[in-house]
C-alpha cells in the first residue's frame, strides 16, 4: 500500500495515504487499544477540527480537504457489557484528551501516546460507541 509521509520528530511515521485524506477532509478516525481494567474496552479517536469554512462546504453539499486542519484526540475506556447498546455513556471514562494544530504536532502526539498512524480506522470498522 501506498502511504504519504506525515511530518514527525523523527520522520518515521507515515499515514495510510487513505486515512490521511480522511482526515484532511473531516472525517474522524478510531483505534481500539488495551483498557487498563478488566470488563473495559478503550479507544482512541481522532476528530478533525471543523471550521466555518467547512460548514460552508456542506452547506453546499461537498467537503472541503486542509491539510493545515487542526485535530482533537481524545482517549476513552467503556464498560465491556454497555459498549454496543444505547447506554454506551454509562460508567465512560475520558482517559486522555489532547488537540494537536496540525498535521505534525498530530504525529507528535501519537508518538507521545505509542500510537502509529496505521492503527486507525474508519469509525463503522471498529465497535467504538461513538
Amino acid at each position: 500500500m501506498s502511504s504519504t509521509p506525515t511530518p514527525s520528530a523523527d520522520g518515521g511515521r507515515q499515514w495510510p495515504v487513505d486515512k490521511l485524506t480522511a482526515l484532511r477532509l473531516g472525517q474522524r478516525l478510531v483505534t481500539e487499544i488495551p483498557s487498563v481494567h478488566p470488563g473495559r474496552r478503550a479507544f482512541v479517536d481522532i476528530t478533525p477540527v471543523s471550521t466555518p469554512a467547512d460548514a460552508q462546504a456542506r452547506q453546499q453539499s461537498w467537503k472541503r480537504t486542509d491539510p493545515a486542519r487542526g485535530f482533537r484526540l481524545q482517549s476513552w475506556d467503556y464498560d465491556a457489557d454497555r459498549i454496543l447498546g444505547f447506554d454506551y455513556d454509562i460508567g465512560a471514562v475520558l482517559v486522555r484528551d489532547s488537540t494537536a494544530a496540525d498535521e505534525s504536532e498530530l504525529a507528535t502526539t501519537l508518538e507521545a501516546w505509542g500510537l502509529r498512524p496505521d492503527q486507525f480506522l474508519y469509525p463503522w470498522q471498529t465497535d467504538d460507541p461513538r
